[in-house]
């Protein structure tokens, strides 16, 4: 019995936080209700948050923009740099505000796709070309989803969830505000793009 409970654990921690399938969750918490409909809740010791809001494209469009990875330092202001590690792994470092240091994590991504909806989702692994960047903390736990449901040939609902874990020196007591701020930001950049 040991020995399984063993084998659990060890894949539980090569194949990261996977967040497929919070969606059906309940017990959300609401952090700011618009333009951007912010949430959050606890999920297997994590703190998650999502961040919904409707966009006036069309999903292909949207998942055009979010499956770029090699632009995401364009689309996404806080992303200061993503590098390719291999065909679905990707490195990501961010800027954060003064004072607290640069984060960045290494995630491996999948896509599903069907005619009305859309998913990309990702979670830390590790990668020996992935060096940690000196003044940089590491994300080791990140995982994410995009979720991409089409309302029309004009309009997508845009769900963004993510771990919002920050580490480092980032307080406890500032994570509602930097959830609020990271997923307005998201969503508002990812609209940006599209209006180009």
């Amino acid at each position: 019995m040991r020995t399984i409970l063993t084998y659990i654990a060890i894949q539980s921690l090569m194949l990261g936080l996977d967040l497929n399938g919070i969606s059906a969750l309940k017990g959300w918490t609401m952090i700011q209700e618009g333009p951007v409909k912010i949430e959050w809740r606890e999920y297997q010791g994590f703190p998650i948050s999502r961040a919904e809001k409707m966009i006036d494209h069309d999903m292909h469009s949207v998942a055009k923009i979010i499956q770029d990875l090699d632009r995401y330092p364009i689309i996404f202001e806080r992303v200061t740099k993503t590098k390719r590690l291999d065909s679905n792994i990707v490195h990501v470092m961010l800027d954060m505000p003064f004072p607290f240091a640069g984060r960045d994590y290494i995630v491996q991504y999948s896509i599903e796709q069907s005619e009305r909806q859309w998913t990309f989702s990702f979670f830390s692994v590790e990668h020996q070309e992935g060096a940690l960047e000196s003044g940089m903390v590491r994300l080791d736990n990140a995982a994410g989803l995009w979720v991409l449901k089409s309302l029309s040939a004009k309009q997508t609902l845009v769900t963004y969830t993510w771990n919002g874990e920050l580490l480092g020196n980032f307080p406890d007591f500032g994570l509602n505000k930097a959830w609020v701020t990271q997923g307005s930001e998201v969503l508002k950049w990812l609209d940006d793009a599209l209006s180009i």
